[in-house]
């Protein structure tokens, strides 16, 4: 994702028309930069951008963890299911 020129906002403008800029970044679905003395501080997301950056985060986590059991499988690292049902009958 691409930061536009239009989308980078100093703080103190943010604050004084806090409203303004929720409505744009809903509007538009693109993030504002929020900057202090000229450097990025902050990223304004809209609900619906962050609801997708979290469904996103989920779905890496999910492939992370797909991606590590294969990995355990290939190397040998499993139990067949006699071993497994009863180690957690131990538990």
């Amino acid at each position: 994702m691409q930061i536009h020129v239009e989308d980078i906002h100093a703080l103190t403008e943010f604050q004084r028309n806090a409203k303004a800029h929720l409505a744009r970044v809903n509007r538009t679905g693109r993030p504002e930069v929020l900057t202090v003395n000229g450097k990025a501080e902050a990223v304004l997301l809209g609900r619906r951008s962050y609801e997708q950056v979290l469904e996103a985060l989920e779905e890496l986590g999910t492939l992370k963890a797909i991606r590590r059991g294969i990995s355990e499988m290939e190397g040998g690292q499993t139990l067949d299911a006699a071993t497994a049902h009863q180690r957690l009958r131990e538990l």
